[in-house]
């Protein structure tokens, strides 16, 4: 008998249940044109370590496991109208298919790190059994927890995590013989965990098995996220720390775990929840045009006109402020029409926060163009402390985007007539410098102008070298070219990927500068800032990983200006660090 997992008694917006209806129409008209059905069924493998045996009970225990969390996804998906919609479980003679599998080595060889060499372990057994898990979603039990019936003890180092797409995906799970659905409304016995301490032998059990329905998500494509305000009605995202309230509403600790309409959409074209493989393989283009991205008050508005092939059924706009990698993003949702036009609108934007909007066109076939930190569609905001959106950076972006367009293609004639009708005056000064072919012949010591303030990046250096490239100002080597970091753009700056150093010969004439250190948007690397005068350190930077930090330094006296940007102790990759806006001062 399943125990079945109850959400919160709220009912789901009509407005929720009419966007699935629409999108769900588009899916359908798609897949019943020419259709490709095949059944996709989840893959799960049992793997112990050489010297131990397999877990007690793991075949009654697991099959009650994940009939659950398939009655689970169901339920959700059900709540949007997408009946009969969930994972698939393949059945021998009434029995759940496991695949029990024995490792090479023995348990000390294996640790959380282990995911990928286990995985290969496995590869040979499901070839033999007509599985190829390079088009197919595996499940891993890994059984690599220790368990201590009269200790009431629990640790393990098992892999745990998971990644995929609507094509194939693994996630990477443990076993124990204590977990089990019939022990999720246990309030008693109190046990030691090894990661959460003393707790309820049910909330260990929701945690773990929240943990295979929350880990499962991200083997079928879906990234993190929490719930909005208006969503937290119906507990917690499943796909934000949704894992540790599975099932809790039976034990009267909340509300439990359910599932937003956003990754609803997702699944519901997932070969794996509709049964269709028509144009599982088909080359996926998108794009969005008359994009627009405004301030509304305390929320953002997005709209434009999409379009892609295969067809696109719904948009998804995630909304994550900085920091705690993407699990606290939120979700907003929009079905696009005939014509393609969309709209969303969302206001669950964290204050004093810098954020990244991401939009993912969703593809008929189960394509969501691109995975959380890879889609082209990523524009930069910011939130004061009173919750106000700044989305000045996208509209500046937005007004260089035919510039830039023709810029890039080398097309410098149109660049310079398109220059010639920006309205926003940063857009007007990027456009500029990129313009701009002068070659610096002189050293700030040579410098006999009147101006009293003077961009670094006016000056010839008197050395330069960078630890990918070339030295590189004002632009950003490659298709790129916008000066970006931290949400904000810039109009100057030097390209410095570590380890790079620039050398300026200042002849004792500057007293001060000014500018700001950081890595170019989309690159993740970590550098360290430092500036050196005549040889002697003058300011350093935190080690630095997003965002940008501000300088300024006094000169007075100073020949020679060092400018040294280090790749840290953790190696050179991704290393795209900017001296931004550098100032010199008299």
């Amino acid at each position: 008998m399943v125990l079945l997992v109850r959400n919160s008694p709220a009912e789901t917006p009509t407005v929720e249940i009419a966007k699935a209806k629409a999108a769900r129409v588009i899916l359908e008209k798609w897949q019943h044109a020419s259709p490709e059905s095949e059944s996709r069924y989840l893959h799960l493998i049992c793997w112990t370590p050489a010297d131990r045996e397999f877990p007690d009970n793991y075949s009654a225990r697991l099959t009650r496991i994940m009939e659950h969390i398939q009655e689970f996804y169901r339920g959700e998906m059900e709540r949007f109208g997408f009946d009969d919609h969930t994972i698939q479980l393949q059945y021998k003679n009434d029995q759940l298919v496991l695949h029990a599998i024995r490792g090479e080595h023995p348990e000390e060889y294996y640790g959380k790190q282990s995911g990928n060499e286990i995985r290969t372990e496995c590869l040979e057994t499901l070839r033999k059994a007509g599985v190829d898990a390079e088009s197919e979603t595996l499940v891993i039990f890994c059984n690599l927890a220790d368990w201590d019936e009269q200790k009431l003890k629990f640790t393990h180092k098992s892999p745990y995590y998971a990644g995929g797409t609507y094509r194939s995906g693994t996630a990477w799970q443990l076993d124990s013989p204590e977990l089990d659905t019939q022990n999720i409304p246990l309030l008693k016995p109190i046990i030691f965990d090894g990661e959460y301490g003393k707790i309820s032998l049910g909330r260990h059990n929701s945690i773990f098995i929240g943990g295979v329905a929350h880990e499962l998500g991200h083997a079928l494509g879906l990234p993190h996220c929490r719930a909005r305000p208006d969503e937290r009605i119906r507990g917690t995202a499943l796909m934000g720390s949704g894992n540790r309230t599975y099932g809790q509403e039976v034990r009267s600790e909340g509300l439990g775990s359910f599932m937003t309409l956003a990754h609803v959409l997702r699944l519901a074209s997932h070969p794996q929840f509709s049964g269709s493989v028509k144009g599982i393989n088909a080359k996926v283009e998108s794009s969005i045009e008359d994009l627009k991205i405004e301030a509304d008050g305390n929320a953002i508005e997005v709209s434009g006109t999409v379009a892609g092939t295969p067809p696109i059924y719904a948009v998804i706009a995630y909304f994550d402020p900085e920091g705690g990698s993407d699990y606290d993003s939120t979700t907003a949702t929009a079905i696009p029409n005939s014509d393609g036009t969309f709209q969303i609108r969302s206001n669950a934007l964290m204050r004093g926060k810098k954020g990244e909007l991401r939009l993912f066109p969703l593809h008929v076939n189960g394509s969501a163009s691109g995975r959380m930190s890879r889609t082209k569609f990523r524009y930069p905001y910011r939130v004061d402390t009173n919750g106000i959106p700044d989305v000045s950076t996208i509209q500046v972006k937005q007004e260089l985007a035919a510039f830039m367009k023709a810029f890039a293609g080398g097309d410098r004639n149109q660049a310079e007539v398109l220059a010639g009708t920006l309205k926003h005056k940063l857009a007007k000064e990027i456009a500029t410098n990129l313009l701009d072919r002068t070659v610096s012949v002189e050293t700030p010591a040579e410098y006999r102008g009147q101006s009293e303030a003077m961009p670094l990046t006016q000056f010839k250096p008197s050395e330069a070298k960078v630890g990918w490239g070339r030295p590189t100002y004002n632009r950003v080597p490659g298709q790129t070219l916008l000066l970006e970091s931290g949400g904000k753009l810039f109009t100057t700056g030097i390209y410095a990927h570590a380890p790079a150093e620039h050398v300026y010969n200042l002849g004792a004439k500057w007293n001060s500068l000014e500018g700001h250190v950081g890595i170019d948007s989309g690159h993740s690397g970590s550098v360290q800032f430092t500036i050196l005068g005549d040889g002697k350190p003058l300011w350093q930077s935190d080690v630095i990983k997003s965002g940008v930090t501000s300088f300024k330094i006094n000169l007075t006296g100073i020949n020679q200006l060092k400018l040294i940007t280090d790749p840290t102790a953790d190696g050179a990759s991704s290393d795209w660090g900017f001296w931004f806006d550098p100032i010199l001062q008299k």
